[in-house]
């Protein structure tokens, strides 16, 4: 046992990336809802894109570390603290054993990846680690964690062993955590601010919507239901209405798809969406601008505008560039630390 689970949070779950290849059996592939702070993360830690982390959700838990731990928190800010110390975000940490990590007032956001180093060590499910709590199967028993759970962290490979030793020179006798002074810096990050402005293409259906509609849904700002959860946001805003009947069977959606039912409030389908849905599809939330959604918290107002493919698939290309980048800029920090050591 690695991690010992005090209070479990409000809604703490393991993810990862999700499971892929089987929604064709209708299986969602789930996975993290912020994947950017989900990979950031892992790599703050030299894990693998593929390790399974904790997504913690507005309130967060309290664990207490039974073995010294190399850490990373991502995301939203939930004032977590060790020993009433902060504990900085976007950044390694070390934290000793014995210590507990504690979660306080939500700042900002609305969702905090925990990565420790080598992994949350839960069994593989169809290829993933993800928890899907809807149907009961993945991550720890198929559930949020609960008080007096126990977590076991994965094996880690030797050059980030090197480095926690190097970081456990630094902690010395007294001190409760040790961090690096360098960390993530805000312009590599999404831009999790109030009231985001959401980057869509437009849906198959786009064209089946009254120019009046289409104009509404680029112009006004919907609020985030307070009955959203991990499948789907819903919207409250001005109704959204057809050009006339639309009969069209069940497709495959994704995360991102903006459904419009027949109230005419839409829906944007989150990671834990369903494979196939048959309402009409107005637009497709760019996969960039996906981590932004899925730190709004209910309650909250966004807006949407309207970019190209072209356009997304270029800003996902420089995402991707940018997290590869960072891997190997920690793995370069590694390298040097060990010839420290």
């Amino acid at each position: 046992m690695s991690i010992q689970v005090i209070r479990p949070g409000l809604l703490t779950t393991v993810q990862d990336e999700g499971r892929i290849g089987y929604r064709r059996y209708g299986v969602p592939v789930g996975g993290s809802m912020d994947m950017f702070a989900a990979r950031a993360a892992n790599i703050l830690v030299g894990n693998s894109r593929h390790d399974a982390v904790l997504e913690i959700t507005m309130s967060g838990p309290e664990l207490k570390m039974q073995t010294n731990q190399l850490i990373s928190l991502c995301g939203a800010d939930l004032s977590a603290t060790v020993d009433r110390q902060p504990v900085p975000l976007w950044r390694p940490v070390l934290l000793r054993a014995g210590s507990v990590l504690k979660f306080g007032a939500c700042r900002h956001g609305l969702r905090a990846y925990l990565a420790f180093a080598g992994g949350i060590d839960v069994p593989e499910v169809m290829g993933s680690r993800s928890t899907d709590v809807k149907t009961g199967f993945g991550g720890f028993h198929g559930r949020a964690l609960r008080a007096a759970d126990a977590l076991d962290a994965g094996g880690i490979s030797y050059e980030v062993q090197q480095w926690i030793s190097v970081m456990e020179m630094q902690l010395g006798d007294n001190r409760t955590m040790v961090a690096p002074a360098w960390f993530l810096s805000e312009k590599e990050r999404p831009d999790y601010y109030e009231k985001p402005v959401i980057r869509v293409m437009q849906g198959q259906d786009y064209s089946y919507f009254r120019e009046e509609s289409l104009k509404i849904f680029f112009s006004e700002n919907y609020m985030i239901s307070p009955h959203s959860d991990r499948m789907g946001y819903r919207m409250q805003g001005s109704r959204l209405e057809l050009d006339g009947p639309l009969h069209r069977l069940s497709e495959a959606v994704t995360f991102g798809t903006v459904q419009v039912p027949a109230d005419g409030q839409p829906i944007v389908l989150m990671a834990d969406h369903q494979t196939i849905g048959g309402y009409p599809v107005i637009a497709q939330v760019a996969t960039v601008d996906l981590p932004i959604l899925a730190q709004v918290r209910p309650g909250s107002r966004i807006s949407f505008a309207e970019i190209t493919h072209d356009e997304a698939r270029d800003l996902y290309i420089l995402r991707e560039r940018n997290l590869r980048l960072l891997n190997q800029l920690i793995r370069r920090k590694m390298a040097e630390m060990e010839v420290i050591s």
